[in-house]
């Protein structure tokens, strides 16, 4: 059974604005995040946030991405206003992690991911 259930990919020019949901369907998670993998490459830690609210960036997104809760803590989002081609990736939501956020496998529960793609 998915638990959970990414939205919101699809164009952008760049500069412009992304705003990805990800909803968990069956229970709520401490810890939710958002990967994302381009072609070719592994998977790229984005964002995470806490039950508490605390949030950590990857270095290439940070300044750049907002990652969000909705007050039932079962919806996480992330947000740009300044996307660029780079981040053309296929984003994936996480949740469940067991240790170092940076690292994929540490994350126990995945969606099935959201193409954004970013044209110059």
């Amino acid at each position: 059974q998915v638990q959970l259930v990414e939205s919101g990919g699809g164009l952008v020019q760049a500069g412009g604005s992304l705003r990805l949901s990800c909803i968990a369907s069956v229970r709520t998670f401490n810890t939710m995040g958002w990967f994302r993998q381009a072609p070719g490459e592994g998977r790229e830690f984005v964002a995470a946030i806490s039950w508490g609210g605390s949030r950590t960036y990857g270095d290439s997104v940070k300044d750049r991405f907002t990652i969000s809760r909705d007050s039932g803590k079962d919806t996480v989002y992330l947000e740009s206003n300044s996307v660029k081609p780079e981040d053309t990736a296929v984003y994936y939501c996480a949740a469940d992690p067991s240790g170092s956020y940076y690292q994929a496998s540490c994350w126990h529960t995945w969606g099935r991911g959201t193409q954004v793609t970013v044209s110059a």
